[in-house]
């Protein structure tokens, strides 16, 4: 969960699955942070619905080692 100020400044991150407070400093996230916003579509019991949650390295990594089918994973050669 995002929070900004008036000014549309980054001033705080939650995680969505255990609640920690993830560090923010002068509007930018200092911490890894897997965000996800999704919009539904047809098919399915939310069509028409948009979701947008943050998750923490820890949660992010619960989540994924529960999956039948192990995540993509490589290296990238350049960090930007």
């Amino acid at each position: 969960m995002r929070v900004y100020s008036e000014q549309k400044e980054l001033i705080q991150v939650v995680c969505n699955g255990c609640r920690k407070n993830l560090a923010v400093e002068n509007g930018f996230l200092r911490e890894e942070c897997v965000s996800v916003e999704h919009d539904f579509g047809f098919f399915g019991t939310k069509d028409g619905l948009s979701h947008r949650f943050d998750l923490c390295e820890d949660c992010y990594r619960k989540l994924t080692e529960a999956f039948a089918i192990p995540v993509e994973e490589w290296e990238r050669k350049e960090l930007l």
